[in-house]
């Protein structure tokens, strides 16, 4: 069994950073594609980051490419979202996720309980 906990969240400005940390205990924690997925009020999950399992593969959303950077350190089981120049539009409830798919949400079996990011204006 897979279990993935995040933290890191919190309230920060407009302009400040943050890094998101998700730490994995399970058999699968190296070989999957790991991804960070946000969901604001009355709005749908939406991935904003994805890497794979080697680590040089990397997805953004439009809304992040060039302010979050995901990494993974597969010593540490643990992948990270460093988010910088923050918005308020960033704000969400931010999950990490993993499985053995890429693109769709369904692909991401494994989920995390989530972790608050609020960006005040």
């Amino acid at each position: 069994q897979v279990q993935l906990v995040e933290s890191g969240g919190g309230l920060v400005q407009a302009g400040d950073s943050l890094r998101l940390s998700c730490k994995c205990t399970g058999p699968t924690c190296s070989t999957y594609a790991m991804a960070w997925f946000r969901q604001a009020a009355k709005a749908e999950r939406e991935r904003v980051a994805a890497i794979d399992w080697i680590g040089g593969g990397t997805y953004y959303s439009h809304s992040v490419k060039d302010r979050f950077t995901i990494s993974r350190d597969d010593a540490k089981n643990t992948t990270y979202l460093q988010m910088n120049s923050l918005k308020p539009e960033d704000t969400a409830v931010y999950y990490c996720a993993t499985g053995l798919g890429w693109s769709r949400i369904n692909d991401y079996v494994y989920w995390g309980q989530g972790t608050q990011v609020t960006v005040s204006s």
